[in-house]
């Protein structure tokens, strides 16, 4: 990964703050895209700690305008990236009957139209600059087998790994590769918003007795954007501690 350029979006926090130490530390200069200005530049001063390259720009990726005022922003700035990791998540857990068209367009514009909007901005560049890269997509197990509270969100995720499928059979012959990372329980400040009980009864359920860490998600984006995974596309890895088990 030595001098590869990397963007992660929903890099601010979280999921994505792990993957962009981890991906800066194998040698990246990592580009953190995320709606959250102060936590973009949270991480990017990380890297900087770590004796890595990082910058930040604010983009909502659930907004056109945005990703295309990033783009352009990057083009000034960098040689086509080889790594695209697409982050960005958002939900609220409540019922289902309880939930607004507004929320609908929300959860759906951030967890999923954002994916496609940046791997159309960039894959068209690593296409015509013939870069053989790599996609990782961060789904989510609640798109793999269902999430009681959180249905339009599992339904916003179910559509990144049919997404990611479809995209990696007609980026193959461009020799890029596209896959997606789908975590279970993770600690994230999501996961803390849920109600005591729903927590310790998803620790008890993991048969790994614990959560995932962020950096159990980052290390599997790593493995999945090396030349250890050259021969690995289409692909959905689950980071549940075998929660699920969804083949």
């Amino acid at each position: 990964m030595t001098n590869d350029v990397a963007i992660i979006t929903g890099a601010g926090s979280g999921i994505g703050r792990a993957i962009a130490l981890r991906l800066a530390s194998g040698g990246c200069q990592v580009v953190v895209a995320d709606r959250d200005p102060n936590g973009g530049r949270e991480t990017v001063g990380l890297v900087d700690q770590a004796g890595a390259n990082a910058v930040s720009f604010e983009v909502d990726v659930a907004s056109n305008e945005s990703v295309s005022s990033f783009y352009a922003w990057y083009l000034d700035r960098f040689e086509t990236p080889s790594i695209l990791v697409n982050c960005a998540g958002w939900d609220r857990t409540m019922p289902f009957l309880e939930t607004t068209p507004d929320f609908w367009a929300e959860v759906v514009g951030i967890n999923y139209l954002g994916t496609v909007a940046m791997c159309h901005a960039f894959l068209r560049e690593m296409v015509d600059h013939q870069v053989h890269g790599h996609v990782v997509n961060i789904g989510s197990d609640a798109g793999r087998v269902g999430s009681t509270g959180e249905t339009v969100y599992a339904g916003a995720k179910g559509a990144v790994i049919s997404f990611t499928k479809s995209l990696a059979r007609e980026m193959a012959r461009h020799g890029i590769n596209v896959n997606c990372v789908c975590p279970g329980p993770t600690d994230t400040p999501l996961f803390h918003e849920q109600p005591e009980r729903i927590k310790e009864a998803l620790v008890r359920a993991v048969p790994l007795r614990r959560l995932a860490s962020p950096e159990d998600v980052a290390s599997a984006v790593s493995f999945l954007v090396s030349d250890q995974a050259s021969y690995i596309t289409g692909q959905v890895l689950s980071v549940s501690g075998g929660l699920t088990m969804a083949g």
